[in-house]
């Protein structure tokens, strides 16, 4: 293959395992360790299993080694025993673009295959990546780089082929091909990786659910807007971002909105809760006050009569008095007018 670079891991974590002449026998790292000599496995294990999704990671169970040189037998295809005299050389290939815990899953269940696996990770150029697959995030240097830290990978193989063949085989003089064992259909067959089963040399590992790179992209794609915003408010610039002005203005009146739901929901709690204890404080003003004038009613009532109950009396008895003591004739106009009949009357019968 042209211009294939092979990169191995710093050599201060490698020991040889034998003569570098040989590809086959190359510089390795030490046998993957197992789940009982590490004491970061488990919960707090740095391939996914960590506590920052309760919901997901928790979930995982460490991926512990396989001290024995067994392989399964219940598969429709057949699988080679491994050597035992020497690392067996393991390969996985992909984008690995947006390198995620589902990734780092496969290549751990690849090194922890046998007790001494050299695991080698073939990646794809952009073009390559970029005609038959579409856009990457990434661009090929940053995902090399990426890989490279990975703590399973023993070698990154840039510029991998999109399909496995024989001479690439043959080449890197790989015992094993590690995938999902489902059918991977391309243009040129229903499954890639066909003829490396038939000749035993395919390793199949188990496929992480509920992630994937494409998952990532959906979810920064679906939640574009908020993305945008956050980048703005972080100090970069539209022409940065590739947006219009128009854009940003549009960006800028949803943040304001956002911003207005919610000082509105914290104003509505909190001006619920201001409501009801100023309804409490009211209430208990009112039964303070109540209690205040019941007890004073009393007082009040004899003070108001001491204050002016004598001058209200005199004022009714002069009434009294003055009525008492009216002349008749000073009566009402219906009074008047029956005497003056009746006195007519009397002078009528006195002339008759």
């Amino acid at each position: 293959m042209s211009n294939k670079k092979q990169t191995s891991r710093d050599a201060s974590s490698e020991h040889v395992t034998s003569t570098p002449s040989s590809p086959k026998q190359a510089t390795s790292r030490s046998p993957s360790p197992s789940t009982h000599s590490l004491g970061s496995m488990g919960p707090d294990s740095p391939m996914g299993l960590g506590e920052s999704d309760p919901n997901i990671l928790t979930s995982f169970r460490p991926i512990e080694t396989n001290m024995s040189y067994d392989v399964a037998t219940d598969k429709d295809y057949p699988i080679n025993r491994p050597p035992q005299d020497r690392p067996v050389r393991l390969y996985c290939d992909g984008i690995y673009d947006l390198v995620h815990y589902g990734h780092m899953r496969a290549l751990e269940q690849a090194k922890k295959s046998f007790p001494n696996v050299y695991l080698m990770v073939g990646m794809c150029n952009d073009l390559d990546t970029h005609t038959r697959k579409g856009k990457t995030v990434m661009m090929e240097n940053e995902r090399y780089e990426s890989m490279r830290h990975c703590r399973w990978v023993d070698e990154v193989i840039t510029d991998a082929p999109w399909i496995v063949t024989q001479e690439f085989l043959d080449q890197h003089e790989i015992d094993y091909v590690c995938h999902d064992d489902l059918p991977y259909a391309s243009a040129e067959s229903d499954d890639v990786y066909a003829f490396v089963k038939a000749q035993g040399r395919f390793l199949p590992t188990q496929r992480t659910d509920g992630v994937s790179t494409s998952d990532l992209i959906t979810r920064i794609v679906r939640d574009y807007d908020k993305y945008l915003r956050r980048n703005l408010e972080r100090g970069m610039s539209p022409k940065e971002l590739n947006i219009s002005f128009l854009k940003e203005q549009e960006l800028n009146i949803q943040k304001h909105m956002s911003d207005i739901r919610e000082q509105i929901k914290k104003n509505i709690r909190g001006t619920r809760e201001d409501l009801i204890g100023e309804l409490e404080d009211l209430k208990a003003e009112l039964r303070h006050t109540k209690l205040f004038w019941e007890d004073r009613r009393q007082d009040f009532v004899r003070g108001f009569s001491n204050m002016f109950g004598t001058q209200v009396n005199k004022l009714f008895g002069r009434k009294r008095l003055d009525q008492d003591s009216r002349p008749e004739d000073r009566g009402s106009p219906v009074k008047r007018s029956r005497q003056s009949l009746g006195k007519t009357d009397s002078r009528s019968s006195d002339d008759a």
